[in-house]
């Protein structure tokens, strides 16, 4: 269930400033600088200074969870915590205009690229698993959706559909036995801007990875419909929910906790990725079971932990136990007791 700390983490607008006080790429090469046993790192006693996260909208809610608890215990630590989107969180991180990257996938090579030209060292920490939801209106007749449905409701060549039904025929083709309702279709959901946005093209199969869930890739183009008419796009996880509560047709994808802060006005589809219907669920999400499951990221910049110890100490606080168990508290998964041993051995060799 989500609790209190959730629903205000939800709540916070993804192209806002929230500000308190007031298989992966690899990393560049490492820096100096390390912490001894993360895992038992305490929260700290007055420690100063600011730092400025930018990213993912869908790691927003844990970020900004673990700086409130950081603060509380810190009154002269200051933190701005924003979501405008993966991409742009890695274009500030690039830049050196933010001292965190929060992310839903992991860093592009281009994007890589772009850090190494700036001269900017990072550590890719993964701190938690997600499944994207895809969601519709309880009084939607759909509960359950094959890769080769969302494809012909999703993508490129589903511009001109207006109703679930104008997907049949390019569903079927693909190999679905799906009946597609005859509704008014509405897609609300991210635009290119955002990690969902790119996991959900590929775990979904409309992009290749190389396995079968890629298997739409080789006669058919790899993207999402255009917005338009009966796809609004948006960075804002909760506008997306909110499209999605307008009403029977509605469709739309977001993280599982931004989906089970929408309550009863949306109901969660289950994905058949080739062994059948997997509805998403902690369990489901945590087993790999659901097939549009991913790990979540954050992206610490070296050289300002080294130089800033407040920006030191919050990712020392992060990845403690009292700080990663704000995952769960704000409805994402935890990861795997060797994943997160990964995640903290990586920092301190950093």
């Amino acid at each position: 269930m989500i609790n209190g700390k959730t629903i205000a983490a939800l709540a916070i607008a993804t192209t806002a400033l929230v500000a308190a006080c007031g298989s992966p790429a690899a990393s560049p090469t490492p820096s100096s600088g390390a912490t001894s046993n993360p895992s038992s790192v305490p929260s700290g006693q007055g420690v100063s200074g600011e730092i400025f996260v930018s990213g993912s909208s869908t790691v927003q809610p844990i970020s900004q969870a673990v700086s409130e608890d950081f603060k509380a215990a810190n009154p002269d630590f200051g933190f701005t915590v924003e979501g405008p989107g993966t991409g742009p969180g890695f274009a500030a991180l690039c830049a050196g205009d933010s001292d965190v990257g929060d992310a839903s996938r992991a860093i592009k090579d281009a994007e890589a690229q772009a850090c190494a030209d700036a001269a900017v060292e990072y550590t890719e920490l993964k701190v938690a698993y997600d499944g994207i939801t895809v969601m519709t209106h309880p009084d939607t007749p759909i509960d359950c959706l094959t890769t080769a449905d969302l494809y012909a409701l999703f993508g490129p060549e589903s511009d001109t559909f207006a109703n679930w039904s104008d997907a049949q025929a390019l569903a079927t083709e693909l190999g679905s036995t799906t009946t597609l309702p005859n509704l008014a279709l509405q897609i609300t959901a991210p635009g290119e801007e955002s990690g969902t946005y790119d996991a959900f093209l590929e775990l979904s199969g409309i992009v290749s990875t190389g396995t079968e869930r890629g298997k739409f890739d080789a006669d058919h183009p790899a993207a999402l419909r255009l917005p338009g008419p009966n796809y609004t796009a948006s960075p804002d996880d909760n506008v997306i929910v909110a499209g999605v509560e307008a009403g029977a047709g509605s469709l739309g994808f977001v993280g599982f906790a931004y989906f089970e802060g929408a309550g009863t006005a949306a109901k969660a589809i289950a994905i058949d990725g080739g062994d059948g219907c997997v509805a998403p669920s902690i369990a489901t999400i945590a087993d790999g079971s659901y097939p549009l499951s991913r790990p979540l990221f954050i992206y610490p910049n070296n050289a300002k932990a080294d130089t800033n110890p407040a920006l030191q100490a919050w990712v020392d606080f992060y990845l403690s136990d009292p700080g990663i168990a704000n995952v769960t508290e704000v409805g994402y998964v935890a990861l795997p007791a060797d994943e997160l041993q990964a995640t903290r051995d990586a920092w301190a060799a950093r």
